[in-house]
């Protein structure tokens, strides 16, 4: 799928993002401090060279406590310089989670907390991002960009590619699964992130249509609106919020699908739309029951906030570019309209 640019009419910076792992470099924020007691270890690790499942795995072989057990608040990729938290069971203390020595891995801080780290529990991510081979002019380019997509309700909160595997088939891989063409694998993780993938597409299709109509950063009758901070509601009156749209208070939420996915009323523009979607891909809503357990279906953030981004030109040829997103949206979907690569 092709995805459109919220500032095509803006040239982009080109060059390369990730020549080396130290152009890449996230920090990870959790929404709450560790206690200083309970039975569980909070660790903050910087990690080079691994995803986040293998320094997890490396950490778990290390201590002698079961993968499982590991708490994981949010996957950082590979190629990169992460800083991020991991949770480690009994017998664990924070004395023997410091003494850790491997390879690509630094242990910065351990302390203890009462309940093991759980998946999504982080708060925000701050990149800093170097790209090389770029014009003299390039933060100046990413300065006007940016002033495009971090106005609310900010960037379009695309899944990467990243999320649809090495070849590119995780979606249709989750899609076989879906419609029963193909049976689960026995790896629970993996087969969530396959159905996990199929709803990413359709997620990124619903939000291609939005922006191809115009609707990117608007609210019609029927949308399901975010509150920042707080709950969601179903909207009623367009234009009232709207303005609340416009002044940052809330974004529009589009389709993660599946059985339990709060949908807009019957009748209604949004739902409408919702219903084209599924209906251009071959599936139906209830197609979805039989993988429940995997994909229950919920609402993603159609927009993402973009904080404090700035731009500096290191040389003629290379740029330093840094922001900070809130968890769950992909740094690489923001440099993807910044860099207009491909």
């Amino acid at each position: 799928m092709t995805l459109p640019y919220l500032s095509a009419d803006l040239p982009g910076i080109g060059g390369a993002l990730r020549t080396v792992d130290d152009d890449f470099v996230v920090d990870e924020q959790l929404p709450y401090s560790a206690a200083g007691t309970g039975d569980h270890v909070f660790v903050h690790i910087e990690k080079r060279g691994l995803a986040t499942p293998q320094a997890a795995a490396q950490i778990a072989r290390a201590l002698g406590v079961a993968e499982r057990d590991v708490g994981i608040a949010g996957m950082k990729d590979r190629h990169a310089v992460t800083r991020q938290w991991l949770s480690l069971p009994p017998p664990v203390t924070p004395e023997t989670a410091r003494a850790l020595a491997l390879d690509g891995i630094t242990v910065l801080d351990a302390i203890r907390h009462p309940h093991k780290l759980r998946t999504g529990h982080v708060r925000a991510n701050s990149f800093r991002l170097i790209v090389r081979g770029v014009a003299a002019d390039a933060a100046d380019r990413a300065r006007a960009i940016f002033d495009r997509i971090a106005a609310p309700p900010g960037a379009p909160n695309w899944y990467g590619e990243q999320r649809f595997g090495k070849d590119g088939d995780n979606a249709a891989r989750g899609r076989a699964i879906v419609l029963g063409a193909e049976r689960a694998p026995k790896d629970r993780r993996l087969a969530r992130l396959l159905v996990s993938a199929l709803q990413s597409e359709l997620f990124n299709a619903w939000l291609t249509a939005r922006i191809a109509d115009g609707l990117d950063r608007a609210v019609i009758g029927g949308d399901l609106l975010h509150k920042v901070g707080g709950g969601m509601f179903a909207c009623t009156e367009p234009e009232v919020d709207q303005a609340r749209l416009a002044a940052g208070e809330l974004v529009v939420t589009g389709p993660m699908f599946g059985v339990s996915m709060r949908a807009p009323a019957d009748g209604t523009t949004a739902a409408t739309r919702e219903a084209e979607i599924l209906a251009a891909s071959g599936l139906a809503r209830e197609a979805f029951a039989p993988v429940a357990r995997l994909a229950e279906g919920t609402r993603r953030d159609a927009s993402i906030a973009i904080t404090t981004p700035t731009t500096r030109q290191v040389d003629a040829s290379t740029v330093e570019i840094a922001f900070t997103l809130p968890g769950g949206a992909y740094a690489t979907a923001v440099m993807r309209e910044v860099m207009k690569a491909t």
